[in-house]
């Protein structure tokens, strides 16, 4: 029985810290998601977008990495515009799937694609306002219990925020 482990960092570089715990303890960069706002004048990331659904998601292909170099590790980071909440930079796993859920999100925002990927309807708002505010979301991909309590000890060891985890739903292709 599969889980996501999740969790708030406060900055970009605070995400990167805790990224780089979980790699340090043997978590894939399939299993680690990341996803935070992509502020225009940041120079934390370069990146590049292209339109691939015409329904209102826009995704880009990253083509470099400043600050960002340890979440550069992780698998299929670019730029993800949800409807009637503006442009975001998903790493990992989580970038394909909000891709996804993006048409299905127009109407529910953020919080309505954070809940397709099984978030419960309450942490997804609370997640969507503290994203929107400039923090990061963590997701980790949990095989089993022991790999629950490994992502959660790192968490907290980190002083992240708002730790929860939820059963891992699939999301319609």
């Amino acid at each position: 029985m599969s889980k996501s482990v999740f969790c708030i960092a406060n900055s970009l570089q605070h995400a990167e810290l805790i990224v780089s715990d979980l790699k340090g303890a043997g978590f894939s960069s399939n299993e680690i998601s990341v996803l935070f706002p992509d502020k225009e004048s940041s120079r934390d990331f370069a990146h590049e977008k292209h339109t691939k659904s015409p329904e209102g998601a826009t995704i880009g292909g990253a083509v470099g990495i400043g600050a960002g170099a340890v979440l550069g590790w992780l698998a299929g980071i670019g730029s993800l515009a949800i409807p009637g909440v503006g442009p975001f930079i998903a790493a990992g796993p989580i970038m394909g799937a909000l891709s996804g859920a993006a048409v299905g999100a127009a109407a529910g925002g953020l919080s309505g694609a954070l809940i397709g990927l099984g978030i419960p309807e309450y942490e997804a708002k609370r997640y969507e306002g503290k994203i929107v505010g400039g923090s990061a979301l963590i997701s980790v991909h949990a095989a089993n219990s022991e790999a629950v309590d490994r992502v959660k000890d790192i968490f907290e060891k980190a002083n992240a925020e708002d730790i929860s985890s939820t059963e891992e739903t699939s999301v319609p292709a």
